[in-house]
């Protein structure tokens, strides 16, 4: 006998919240880069032609994908891509620990990304399977 706490068929719901509200959270990342909002100081002379506008551009835009649920495996494909250098190239080279070098964030981002990638976008998605 298996314990549910959650009945199986709540199983799509709940993906889709996980997907709405990684969504919401990940785009924070691109408004602050894209637009100011939040403000992050280390962000204010960043140009919009450079690695660091372009993950921008990929999380606003990825981001607000998700959100909707429009595209999901692919766009979700190319953001745990996009996290998963942030990490090595940005994260790990200063640290093996990512405690240490602050890369939680992409690692898990990069690993629940790829989690929507196989999975599909759960329930509340305009393409939703």
């Amino acid at each position: 006998m298996t314990l549910r706490i959650i009945p199986q068929r709540f199983a799509p719901h709940a993906q889709g919240l996980l997907r709405i509200a990684a969504a919401l959270l990940f785009m924070q990342h691109g408004t602050a880069k894209l637009f100011g909002v939040p403000h992050v100081a280390m962000l204010e002379n960043m140009r919009l032609f450079s690695l660091v506008g372009a993950s921008g551009i990929l999380e606003f835009f990825g981001g607000l994908l998700l959100l909707l649920g429009l595209f999901t495996r692919p766009v979700a494909f190319i953001l745990s891509g996009q996290m998963a250098v942030a990490y090595f190239f940005f994260h790990a080279s200063q640290d093996v620990w990512p405690l240490i070098n602050k890369g939680e964030l992409a690692a898990l981002y990069c690993f629940v990304f790829l989690f929507f990638a196989a999975a599909g976008p759960g329930a509340f998605a305009i393409d939703r399977e």
